[in-house]
């Protein structure tokens, strides 16, 4: 795993010992921030269930100012802390051990509203779209914030829920990524361009 653009483009990322956690492919994470971005200039990231932590650091290397860290893995925990120092961006990132539910409860403490927030959790789990009302509900999405769900392929989340809108849904073999748009419902949104629509 590497890097792929941005400030820390070509850097390598270590991955987790074991098969606890699912790396998202190098080519899937390029497919994504095409998608997403590909740039930005400043901002605020969230990666729930960070694994290596590969998505927030590329977010990080593209522009986004600060990346909040989340895993429940102490393995996962320590792998980041070696993949922000490879990086170069530990002054960027705060990382958590901590489950997604706990992390967001925690949060909210806080003075925080997320631009970017990935949800990568494990295949067995399909709650994301929970997580994603329950981050809305305690106030920690910015206006017109972007969510991608990393997801099993043959599952699907509602295209439409609460205050998000998917735009758009690619599928790589057994991975599927969907991407959100919060904001209201049939009101003026900015951000992402409409995918057909």
């Amino acid at each position: 795993m590497r890097v792929i653009a941005g400030e820390a483009r070509g850097r390598s990322l270590k991955a987790v010992p074991g098969s606890h956690t699912r790396p998202t492919t190098d080519k899937v994470k390029e497919a994504m921030f095409s998608m997403i971005g590909p740039f930005f200039e400043g901002g605020t990231a969230l990666d729930l269930f960070a694994g290596t932590g590969g998505l927030g650091i590329e977010a990080l290397s593209r522009g986004m100012e600060l990346a909040i860290f989340v895993d429940s893995d102490r393995r996962s925990v320590e792998i980041i802390k070696s993949n922000m120092e490879a990086a170069r961006m530990t002054e960027h990132a705060e990382i958590y051990c901590n489950t997604a539910e706990r992390a967001i409860r925690t949060l909210e403490k806080r003075d925080i509203r997320f631009d970017l927030v990935f949800l990568d959790p494990p295949y067995r789990m399909k709650n994301a779209d929970e997580l994603m009302l329950e981050l809305a509900a305690r106030g920690l999405l910015a206006e017109d914030a972007t969510l991608v769900v990393e997801h099993e392929s043959g599952f699907r989340y509602p295209e439409t829920f609460g205050d998000f809108q998917q735009r758009r849904l690619a599928l790589y073999g057994e991975t599927a990524v969907a991407i959100y748009h919060y904001g209201p419902i049939g009101g003026e949104r900015g951000g992402m361009a409409d995918d057909g629509e």
